[in-house]
């Protein structure tokens, strides 16, 4: 249909061009057209993923702005899910301001607030968020663990490839201190978790690795620049210096290609090559999320022989 936007067709479009309730639904479906919720379609052919899904509720809804998971997904922010992965989209979340009171339907969770001024949203892919600092105070302030917390913090504060593209930090420290400054619910414990967060961290792993380390008393420099003697500069993800022992946290995706197992095996040898580097410790990212005492049991070991 013309009034069809970006492949989205709102119900009340082509009410407005003269078609009758009656016959539009069994006209869309005879077409190919893919209901994506209620008052929505998608066009034939077109692929209904978590974005085309909040495009339509937004317009639906102009007054609701993407926010928490979903606004961090547009901004490329990782966020820790329930057993350690990246979250999915499979919830959207919104945010919009007050009178209208918080609610849950299926596959859509929105919060009212008092606390959301134009100055707080951007537009991401034709997409109204919130803006990264305020992304992720929402998500602090409302995170259930320090882990998670800290996961946020990290990935915005870091540059990050995720999802396959590059970007550079979205945040500063100072401009979460001041995003978490306010008196909202859940601010306090957030400012106590902010300092914990390090700007050096590279992956969801490296920070949840980090943390369980720091609670043993172990404290690693975080991607400290080396060189081979051959000159070669590299940054292993941990660094005891004093013992020369590097540790590296294999990241999710599957190194299946021979491309990807040449660079491991490269990357493991000029580590191994580094006058500052006695020896090499390699964990995955799910030993680190399942058996995090165990990693830290490892690396301690570890420690006391080099010592």
């Amino acid at each position: 249909m013309k009034v069809a936007r970006g492949g989205v067709l709102l119900t009340v479009w082509a009410y407005g061009v003269g078609w009758p309730p009656g016959r539009l639904g069994r006209r869309l479906r005879a077409e190919g057209w893919q209901r994506i919720c209620r008052g929505a379609w998608a066009a034939p052919g077109k692929e209904v993923d978590w974005k085309v899904r909040a495009r339509a509720l937004q317009l639906i809804r102009p007054e609701w702005v993407c926010s928490h998971g979903t606004a961090a997904a547009l901004h490329r922010i990782e966020v820790l899910g329930e057993a350690g992965a990246a979250g999915t989209r499979e919830v959207l979340d919104f945010t919009v301001r007050r009178p209208l009171s918080s609610r849950t339907a299926e596959g859509v969770r929105v919060r009212s607030t008092e606390f959301l001024a134009d100055g707080d949203c951007v537009t991401r892919g034709g997409l109204r968020a919130t803006g990264p600092a305020r992304t992720v105070g929402d998500l602090i302030r409302s995170c259930g663990t320090r882990e998670r917390a800290v996961v946020v913090a990290d990935s915005a504060l870091s540059r990050r490839t995720v999802g396959g593209v590059r970007r550079e930090p979205l945040v500063d420290h100072g401009e979460l201190t001041a995003e978490l400054s306010a008196p909202r619910p859940g601010a306090t414990r957030a400012r106590r978790w902010l300092p914990l967060a390090d700007a050096a961290s590279g992956s969801p792993a490296e920070t949840v690795a980090r943390l369980h380390m720091r609670d043993a008393g172990l404290r690693p420099e975080s991607q400290p620049l080396l060189h081979t003697r051959a000159g070669r500069a590299l940054r292993p993800d941990f660094l005891f210096r004093m013992q020369g022992l590097a540790v590296e946290i294999e990241g999710y995706a599957f190194h299946g290609t021979r491309q990807a197992h040449d660079r491991d095996i490269r990357r493991y040898n000029d580590l191994a090559d580094c006058p500052s580097v006695r020896r090499v410790l390699r964990f995955t990212a799910r030993g680190v999320f399942h058996r995090p005492e165990a990693v830290v049991a490892t690396v301690r070991a570890v420690l006391g022989q080099l010592s």
